[in-house]
Parts: C-alpha cells; structure tokens; sequence
C-alpha cells in the first residue's frame, strides 16, 4: 500500500487492514531529515493511535542517540540503527513487544529499506510519500530515482 503520509492510516483504515501494531521510520515518515519537529498532523496522530491502543514502535537506520532522543520526546519506544533491510530488528521488536505478526505493518519512505525490511520479515508494507527527501544525505538520495521507477511499475 502507498499512502502520501502517516496521517492517512486513520484508525478505519487500519483496522480494515487488520493492523493493531506500526513499526514506524522516523525520517522523512514521521519529520523531515534533520528537523527535531513532527510533520503537520502527526503529532495528533500519534496520540490518537496511542489511544486506540495500537502498538507502535520506531524502527530507524539513523544515528542511535539521535533518534534515542527523538523517541524520548514523543514517548515511543525505539530501535536504532535496525540496519533495514535486514529483518532482524522488526522480529526482535515483534517478539520482545508481543506483537502479533500477521497484524503488524512497518511503515516507511524508502522501498529498499523499509519495505523490503518489511518483505524480508513477512509483514505487512506501507510506504508514505518522503518528506524532506531533499535534505538526506547523498547516499540515501542516490536511491530515490530507482525506488521511483519500481513505484512506478
């Protein structure tokens, strides 16, 4: 599934998909790279599906301490580097969360990390639109053009 952001998996829609657990990227899913700041919406949407009691956790390639703080400040618990696409970070974090497999999605920017991670660990997939792809770092940018062509098939 694609959906331009987080804040398009409504409860409704989730539910329809049989999905009680996210596993969540952080940059350019939840915040654009380098902002410390949610993107517009998320930040109501977090708190509506920690009210709906659906499990979320962030599952980032990023830097440890800056996404241990970031994790911190919106209170979700957190594995990084989960070095994507490998999938043994999502089984770790769905057994240790008893997550229950088949009702679990990562969702995430990149197909060849996030989805792919997903694919790898046999879970459902939902990729977002990125926000802020312009400010990663060359190497994640170097994918973009390639992920755009398999979107696109």
């Amino acid at each position: 599934m694609i959906v331009e952001g987080v804040v398009d998996l409504t409860l409704a829609r989730l539910e329809s998909l049989g999905v009680e657990s996210l596993l969540l990227d952080v940059d350019c899913t939840l915040k654009r790279y380098g902002s410390v700041q949610l993107l517009a919406g998320v930040s109501d949407w977090l708190v509506s599906m920690k009210e709906a009691k659906i499990g979320l956790y962030l599952v980032s390639n990023g830097g440890g301490s800056r996404i241990k703080k970031f994790a911190e400040s919106i209170q979700i618990p957190y594995v990084a580097p989960a070095l994507k696409p490998f999938p043994f970070a999502i089984r770790s974090v769905i057994r240790t969360m008893n997550f229950k497999k088949k009702s679990t999605a990562i969702v995430g920017d990149q197909l060849f990390t996030d989805i792919l991670a997903g694919k790898f660990a046999a879970i459902k997939t939902i990729l977002v639109r990125p926000h802020g792809e312009d400010e990663e770092p060359w190497f994640a940018r170097l994918k973009r053009p390639i992920e755009k062509l398999f979107i696109k098939r």
